[in-house]
Parts: C-alpha cells; structure tokens; sequence
C-alpha cells in the first residue's frame, strides 16, 4: 500500500471541529489538499465552487443531515466518491447511504492507517476508472486475446477490488482477475480456458454464466443478482452483463462478484437483536394487558368516566405494543425464510372463506357489507405456505375493514390472469393520495389524515404482506382515489 495521494483534493463535512482536524492533520501528511465544511449546505456550495474528488461525510449532522448532502452530491456530480464517517449507533445507517451511492464508510473511532488506506483505495478508483474511461473509447480486441493481452485493460482488471470473471460464448473461461481467483480461494496455477464450473463451486449460478454468455438475457434489467456461499464464513453477490460485439451479437458474459459477509453478518445480528428484544418484551406486556383488562372490569362504576377512558386507552397501547411485536418477529421470519419455506398445494378459495368468516364480525360491527365473489369453476391450487397466505388476505382485509367509514363496502373478487390467480381486495374507504402510494410499502409508514389519524396500527401490515407475496414469487399492486376507495391487486404463479 503505497503510503501517500497525489495532489487530490478532499472535502471533509463534521460537525465535530476535532474531528475536522484529525482528519486534516492526516491527510495533509500524505500529500491531499483538504477542504473543510461543518455544516450540509456548506459543504454543497464548496463543491459547487471548487469541486473535489472525495468527500468524508458525517451522516449525524444538525440541519440538514448527511443522508440528505449524499443525495444531493450524487446528483450534483456521480463521480465524487462519499466515504460516509459512522458512529457506533449509525452502521446501519451507513449500510442504507452505500446503498445510495456512498463508496465506503470508516468509524468516527479510526486509527490514521484506517483513514489512509481508505482514501488510497478511493483515489485509486478514481484512478482506474478515469483510465477505463478512455480506453473505452479504444477498439478493443477479441475477448479470447484478453488474457495474454499486455495492455493497459488488463493492467486496470489485475487491480480492481472486486472479482471480475469474463467467458466466452461457449461459458469458458478467457479471463478473471486477482481477486476473483481470491474470493473463490481458487488455486494459483488454475488457468483461464475451462468451463465456469471448474471455477464456480455454485451450479445455479453456472447456468445463469451460460445463459448470459449465449445471449439469453436481451435485456440487461431482467438479469437477476445472485448471492452464494462458496463457503460456511463467506458470501458473494453475483452481477452478470452480456459483452456485446459491434454488431450488437454477444461475445460472452463479464461477471462481477463482490464480498457481501460483513452485510450478512449485520443482517444476522439485526435479526437476532430483534427477535431477542421482542420475545422480552412480549410476555411482560402481554401480562400487563391482561391486568388491566382486568382492572377494566371489576372497576366499572367505581372510578370516574375519565379514570375509565384513561385505563382503556392503556390497554389499546399495550394490545398495539404486543402487535407491533408480532408484526417485528413476522418481518424477521421473512428476512431469514422461515415463512414460505414449507409450501404445499393449497386451494385458495378455502383460505379466503375462513379469513372471511372470520373478518365478518368486525365488518358488521361498523355495518360494513364484506362480500367475496368466486369464480364458478375450481381454481388451479397454489404451491404456497397457508400461513403466509392467511398473513397477506388477514393484513390485507383488516385494513379495508379499518380504512373503510362505516357502512362502507368491501369486496374480495377471485379469478385467473393468464396462468396466474388474481385477488381483488377492493373497498369504498378513505383512499390515499397519489403522493403516498409509493411510500405504503416502507416499514412504519402510515398516511395520517384527518380521517385515519385516530386509526390504531403499527405501520408493519403492509409491509409484511409485500414480503410475503415477493417471497411467494407473486406481484402487488395498488390503485387508490381519494374519497373513493382502494383496490389492491395480487397476482400468484399457479406454478412455483
């Protein structure tokens, strides 16, 4: 690691002076022009101005905070790299920012190597990739004279961080780099000329490899990521892009394969943190609902009108505490697959009538009409887990039946869209504005208005049920008038 930057100039964006410092101290050493900001809108006018290569951005900052100056520094300039500086209670935030484009992150607890061999690795992508730029403007040779090609290409492969593997038509090897051959602890005298699979322990993604390398894939959207695990310590993410001739005919395929264990590990950890606080709480609060229940009932006409309303409106937070658990242990269930992971061939027509019959009561109970219309033929059975399909039409209605006046209507319709099964959950409720119909599916959203403000929920429902039909390998849709009602749309492959 070479211990000093050519002239390169980094902005660094705190609001900690010491910290600001630190970092200046630092990178002066090794030759970078450093500039300064401790505030968001500062450190955007700087770049306007003078413009930099790097920025180190503070992510907890007063006023505009660093998720915002992220958003507004990719689209003021894609090619600066943002290196996000985290504390101990941001690393998932950190996590959230490189998926907007940060380039890296490094703890606000760093040791001066840390910080060097961060901005070295920055500057040295920047490097190689102004370097690719311009030999993307060269012709290049055939993709079987890459490996023994003495070229600047191949200089800039041997160096990249992630793993590259490039095949031919035929799914044979012609090229990969150091680091490929790193992450897939592949020998050091293994030679680029055989199939993938002499490279690849992994036979799924070997025949995605093949199916790019022939041209299968026309479009570059519906080629699919895929993570696995060469290993029981390591993950890898797969990203594959057909290589395409002059005449637009597919050469091979150029894979990129990229370590993704320290995300896998803070998803683990994330997971059992939340299934560890839930359980925890979860009986204590179930008891505490219980006494107050209790309370309720052998009180009655001993207490004031306004002592009773404030003991029942406890037992509606403690009952929405132990939901939103419910709702926490069910999206982790579906992060890990431990939902859907034991399909097996249901009718869904009895599914909806028992949800239905079920739901009814609560319908009838703000006089709302809840019908569901089937089709007069059986339909083809769905390979799925029950439960998950009681989750989706439970979640799905519940919420028709809360976000409908009363009196309302609401209606469950069945039938078939091709070779899918399609289900109408469709009321005359309250509506959503168009604003918010992209945001119903983010955890603990919830559109408050007038008229549902006083309407209870944890802001999970919705996106239980999304997970749960994504994992189904089903699609969901969504129209809404205000005023008018909603009507969401699920589609199932009758085969999975």
């Amino acid at each position: 690691m070479k211990n000093r930057v050519d002239a390169i100039r980094v902005l660094v964006v705190d609001d900690e002076q010491n910290i600001r410092d630190g970092f200046e101290r630092i990178l002066t050493r090794i030759g970078c022009q450093v500039l300064k900001a401790s505030r968001g809108d500062k450190a955007l006018e700087i770049l306007e101005k003078e413009g930099a290569a790097i920025v180190l951005l503070d992510l907890k900052m007063p006023g505009m905070d660093g998720m915002e100056v992220l958003v507004r520094i990719r689209k003021l300039d894609e090619s600066i790299l943002v290196i996000v500086v985290t504390g101990y209670a941001t690393v998932e935030t950190a996590t959230e920012a490189m998926k907007l484009g940060a380039y890296d992150f490094i703890s606000k607890r760093f040791e001066p190597d840390q910080l060097r061999i961060v901005i070295n690795r920055a500057w040295e992508k920047i490097r190689l990739t102004q370097q690719a730029e311009r030999l993307e403007e060269k012709k290049r040779r055939t993709l079987s004279d890459l490996d023994t090609e003495n070229s600047r290409l191949h200089t800039i492969m041997e160096y990249l961080p992630n793993g590259v593997v490039v095949t031919n038509a035929r799914g044979q090897v012609v090229l990969m780099n150091p680091a490929f051959r790193q992450l897939l602890d592949l020998d050091s005298g293994l030679k680029p000329g055989g199939p993938i699979e002499d490279y690849v322990p992994d036979k799924d993604i070997c025949n995605l490899v093949m199916e790019i390398s022939q041209g299968k894939h026309v479009f570059y959207d519906d080629i699919p990521d895929y993570e696995f695990a060469p290993s029981d310590e390591k993950y890898l993410l797969a990203k594959g892009q057909p290589v395409l001739g002059e005449r637009k005919e597919c050469l091979g395929a150029v894979i990129n394969v990229v370590d993704i264990s320290a995300m896998k590990v803070l998803d683990q950890l994330k997971s059992e943190f939340v299934v560890k606080v839930s359980h925890e709480l979860r009986s204590p609060l179930s008891t505490i609902h219980e006494q107050l229940a209790l309370v309720i009932r052998d009180m009655v006409g001993e207490v004031s009108e306004y002592d009773q309303h404030i003991l029942v409106r406890a037992r509606e937070k403690t009952k929405g505490l132990i939901s939103l658990i419910g709702d926490l242990l069910d999206l982790s269930r579906i992060e890990e697959g431990l939902i859907c992971h034991e399909p097996k061939p249901v009718q869904i027509e009895e599914v909806l009538k028992n949800i239905v019959d079920f739901l009814k009561t609560r319908a009838e109970g703000k006089g709302q009409t809840l019908t569901l219309a089937l089709p007069r033929g059986p339909l083809p059975k769905l390979t799925a887990d029950p439960l998950a399909l009681e989750s989706i039409f439970g979640n799905l209605i519940t919420n028709a039946i809360n976000y409908t006046q009363d009196g309302g209507k609401i209606k469950i319709k069945v039938d078939m869209a091709g070779i899918n099964v399609r289900v109408k959950v469709t009321d005359n409720g309250f509506g959503i504005e168009d604003r918010y119909l992209d945001k119903i599916f983010e955890r603990f959203y919830r559109v408050k208005d007038e008229k549902t403000r006083y309407i209870t929920g944890t802001g999970l429902g919705l996106p239980i049920v999304k997970g749960l039909v994504d994992s189904m390998g089903g699609l969901i849709d969504i129209e809404s008038t205000p005023g008018k009602g909603t009507v969401f749309t699920i589609l199932f492959p009758t085969e999975v």
